[in-house]
């Protein structure tokens, strides 16, 4: 591995105390990857850019530093199909939260290294260790990870606020600037373009995909949407609205399944036992209300609980109604644990047996350890990538996040996917759901899709959506990374040009 440095020489405004000049810190590192059908070679750059803008008024024109954001973009050295730089694609990733740094994708799915970190029941131990990804998107597409503000080592510049990018607008205005600069930084206009999101990093991925198009009529070839949150109506639990419990039992029942509340059933049986139950009966009894009598009140509390693993009579106390946190809590609390909320496969002893919500999350828990010590080893012993700062995983430092354009109503982002579909007819949407993931509802996501304002055969031919036998990272269960790798690398590669004679 060799080191290049791209660091220019520090500038400093005029005086003694003026703030200095923000200016790139960026490193290159030369790697191979040893293939089976031969070595990949690549380049990493690693490192933060500043990010400039034109402020209206007497100063436009002028462009003015507001940000600094972290990342690493691998480029393989190979010549690309049609042997041109620009035609090979690029993927442009990053996780959610918000709060989220792109670690997860970075090092748990995406890039050339990724982390040994375990699965529900056997989590790593120390010392953590990368492994070589040899299923990595590097091998079909260049990959470009970045930090949002705030997370990783992403930062205003000195002088400016954090908290103007943490809102939903700004922030997608922040990552599609960081799109812009590095196409053009890169020389890659030509490149066939693809966002990756997990979490509300779909969330991102849309808005941003749309803003692309919108402002600057760049149009993505692909949106891979992993572990989707389109319209937050339906998952989050709010007085008067019935939306999140219809659309979370299915995911009940998948985790009761995992659970070994269903003996002797494939899990595909449960789930479509329950999703026929959630689509059918389960709104209208719902929707009657005080109307039910207390027969048949007890007569769907005895299916519910049937279907989700727990008493009927808690069902029946809880109205019908089942929150996600409480059910985590409820469903192993006969044998003292709880379930994960990111992934209901992981469990952890219950700190309090009586409590009505999960105290933490095992999954995150038992997993994120393994994702911080590799992280930061890997930026500085691979990478050769320092900073004095924090590489912030997770942070709550984002909050609160703006969602000061839906006012009044729910924050979704399916009017821009389908906004973006209707504008740019290439332009397609790979959807990957973990039937165990309680974070973000497959059924929430599959209602969503179905009601997007598109022609019928362009929601048949253009959004292909796959399922996997884990949670909101299935990537840490090995089957359904093998899986979601195949998927991604059938959806990058379609794209590809074709070759003409």
């Amino acid at each position: 591995m060799n080191a290049e440095s791209t660091t220019p020489a520090p500038e400093t405004g005029k005086g003694a105390d003026a703030t200095p000049v923000p200016e790139d810190n960026l490193v290159t590192t030369l790697h191979s990857l040893a293939l089976a059908d031969g070595p990949l070679d690549y380049t990493a750059t690693a490192g933060t850019v500043v990010l400039r803008e034109e402020p209206e008024g007497e100063e436009y024109g002028r462009a003015t530093a507001y940000a600094e954001l972290f990342s690493v973009s691998y480029v393989a050295s190979a010549p690309a199909p049609g042997g041109s730089e620009a035609a090979r694609p690029v993927v442009f990733a990053f996780n959610g939260g918000p709060g989220a740094s792109t670690v997860w994708l970075h090092l748990g799915l995406l890039g050339p290294r990724r982390v040994d970190a375990g699965d529900a029941g056997s989590p790593a131990a120390p010392p953590h260790r990368l492994l070589d990804n040899d299923e990595t998107i590097l091998r079909h597409a260049d990959l470009v990870v970045v930090d949002a503000m705030t997370t990783g080592y992403s930062r205003p510049v000195p002088g400016q606020k954090p908290d103007r990018h943490h809102g939903l607008a700004a922030d997608r205005d922040l990552i599609a600037s960081f799109v812009i600069d590095w196409l053009t930084r890169n020389q890659r206009w030509t490149s066939p373009i693809y966002l990756a999101g997990e979490s509300y990093g779909t969330t991102r991925a849309s808005a941003v995909a749309a803003h692309l198009m919108d402002r600057y009529y760049v149009a993505v070839a692909g949106i891979a949407l992993v572990s989707p949150v389109l319209d937050f109506g339906t998952i989050r639990f709010t007085e008067g609205n019935d939306r999140p419990y219809v659309h979370y039992l299915p995911t009940y029942a998948a985790i009761a399944h995992a659970h070994g509340k269903h003996e002797e059933r494939l899990l595909q049986d449960v789930v479509d036992e329950a999703e026929a139950f959630a689509e059918q009966e389960y709104p209208a009894l719902l929707a009657a209300g005080l109307r039910l009598s207390p027969e048949q009140k007890l007569e769907a509390a005895a299916r519910i609980g049937s279907l989700i693993g727990v008493d009927p009579d808690w069902v029946e106390r809880a109205d019908l109604r089942v929150e996600h946190q409480a059910y985590l809590a409820e469903l192993l609390r006969d044998q003292g644990l709880v379930a994960g909320r990111i992934d209901g496969r992981f469990t952890a002893p219950a700190g309090d047996g009586n409590a009505a919500t999960m105290e933490t999350d095992p999954s995150i828990d038992q997993l994120a350890p393994a994702y911080t010590a590799t992280i930061n080893q890997y930026l500085r012993r691979e990478l050769d990538f320092t900073s004095d700062v924090v590489y912030e995983i997770m942070s709550a430092r984002v909050h609160p996040w703006s969602y000061k354009d839906f006012e009044g109503r729910a924050v979704e982002v399916a009017s821009d996917l389908a906004r973006l579909l209707r504008k740019s007819p290439h332009t397609r949407v790979l959807v990957s759901h973990g039937y165990h993931d309680a974070a973000t509802p497959f059924h929430a996501s599959e209602h969503v899709l179905a009601q997007l304002a598109i022609p019928r055969e362009d929601f048949a031919e253009r959004i292909r959506i796959e399922y996997y036998e884990a949670g909101h990272m299935m990537y840490c269960h090995e089957p359904s990374r093998l899986a979601l790798s195949q998927h991604l690398a059938e959806f990058v590669g379609a794209a590809e040009p074709e070759m003409v004679d």
